[in-house]
């Protein structure tokens, strides 16, 4: 019997700890909540082990049942290809299992990484952090001012970047402890939250954290992690409009993968959709080497064609910047798609 009923409980919607706490988390009940007999995907259950499985019940609802190739389920679900060993792919692809201190990454000379929370509300198979040392770098208080101090020390730092696991897994009152103290930084002017919860999870985006996020005289900038269009419904679309309402800047960053949105008319698509809900498409990433994705990987020239194609489907404003990130550099590197 299928053991995810309950989590459709009125109670439950629209709480979003309670969304997250009743997340599926059995690759088996994802399967029969999507009509598909678990029997037919022995093999790829197993790869559960490497990187454990969770998929909120709002996100599943999105995917189309009966299809074994929906873009969304191949996102998170466990698959066979996972414990293939491809050369160039490793379990710190960025290198950044070295912290500067516990939880802070500081990689680019103007801004720092601050890993708020360690967890996910959703465990996408192409992570680039799915071996990160979270257990080294376990967000508290006392590891938050470490990190406080180390940011307060330099000057250089005008930005804090708010990432993970998910910032947003913190609660609204431990959020605002954080960047009441960050406030109180003169040399800050900007924090960036990046995250994917409210994208699985729309009613994450709570009055308090909107109020919170309108409040701080820090320039604020929520930027998404969606990669299809199919992702973008309409409990998502009213939920982003709060933060737009509130002055919030709205951006997304995808990734290219590989039979998911490796197709110039899903990008449109996918770019028009979140414009539609106020939101700026970013940057599209070339996937990060991480042990455990290869099958997820598209080859730059093909990424390359993709973008040219995608620039004739749409104004340059509704156009990502196609780019990777690579271990020791100071920026991004963005990728030549050549149209000059």
């Amino acid at each position: 019997m299928l053991r995810i009923i309950p989590r459709n409980d009125a109670a439950v919607q629209g709480n979003w700890q309670k969304e997250l706490a009743n997340a599926i988390t059995d690759p088996k009940d994802l399967l029969q909540f999507l009509q598909l007999d678990p029997e037919n995907f022995q093999s790829d259950i197993a790869a559960r082990k490497l990187f454990p499985m969770r998929v909120p019940l709002s996100f599943a609802k999105r995917m189309q049942k009966a299809n074994p190739n929906d873009p969304l389920l191949l996102q998170v679900l466990p698959q066979q290809a996972e414990f293939m060993e491809v050369a160039g792919f490793n379990e710190d692809p960025l290198e950044e299992h070295q912290a500067a201190v516990p939880g802070l990454l500081h990689k680019y000379k103007s801004r720092v990484l601050f890993i708020v929370r360690g967890g996910c509300a959703v465990n996408c198979r192409y992570c680039f952090r799915r071996h990160f040392p979270y257990q080294d770098n376990s967000p508290n208080k006392q590891g938050w001012q470490q990190a406080l101090d180390y940011i307060a020390q330099d000057q250089a730092i005008n930005e804090v970047i708010f990432s993970g696991g998910d910032p947003l897994m913190a609660n609204d009152q431990q959020l605002a402890w954080l960047i009441e103290q960050l406030e109180q930084i003169p040399h800050l002017k900007r924090l960036r939250i990046h995250t994917r919860l409210p994208v699985v999870i729309p009613s994450r985006i709570t009055h308090e954290l909107t109020q919170l996020l309108a409040q701080t005289r820090l320039q604020t900038i929520v930027v998404s992690h969606i990669n299809h269009p199919n992702e973008i419904n309409q409990e998502l679309s009213s939920a982003f409009a709060k933060l737009h309402d509130a002055g919030i800047t709205l951006l997304n960053q995808g990734v290219l993968l590989k039979d998911i949105n490796d197709d110039a008319s899903i990008l449109a698509h996918l770019s028009e959709a979140l414009f539609s809900a106020n939101i700026l498409p970013y940057y599209l990433f070339l996937l990060d080497k991480v042990a455990g994705a290869a099958h997820y990987d598209i080859d730059e020239q093909s990424a390359v064609a993709i973008m040219q194609d995608l620039y004739q489907r749409l104004p340059g404003f509704l156009v990502p910047r196609l780019a990777r990130e690579q271990a020791g550099k100071r920026s991004k590197t963005p990728i030549d798609i050549g149209l000059s």
